[in-house]
């Protein structure tokens, strides 16, 4: 079996590095979109409930108009 040069065990130690890096580069930006999501999906969740409101109000409105009306 051929021995190995301490080159070879460096340039080893350096891909192993390497790869740790993008891994750990890669978790945190996937880290940061989900943190992006989340905070997107709960402005979309306030938006509906908002806009559901709003139609409430402009029902009750509409029906305080027709009283109005009624009563002239």
């Amino acid at each position: 079996m051929p021995e190995l040069s301490a080159e070879f065990w460096m340039q080893l130690v350096l891909y192993g590095l390497s790869v740790g890096v993008i891994y750990g580069g890669i978790r945190t930006q996937i880290k940061d979109l989900t943190e992006k999501v989340n905070k997107h999906n709960n402005l979309i969740e306030r938006m509906f409930k908002a806009e559901e409101s709003v139609k409430s109000a402009h029902r009750r409105i509409d029906e305080l108009r027709q009283e109005v009306s009624s009563l002239d």
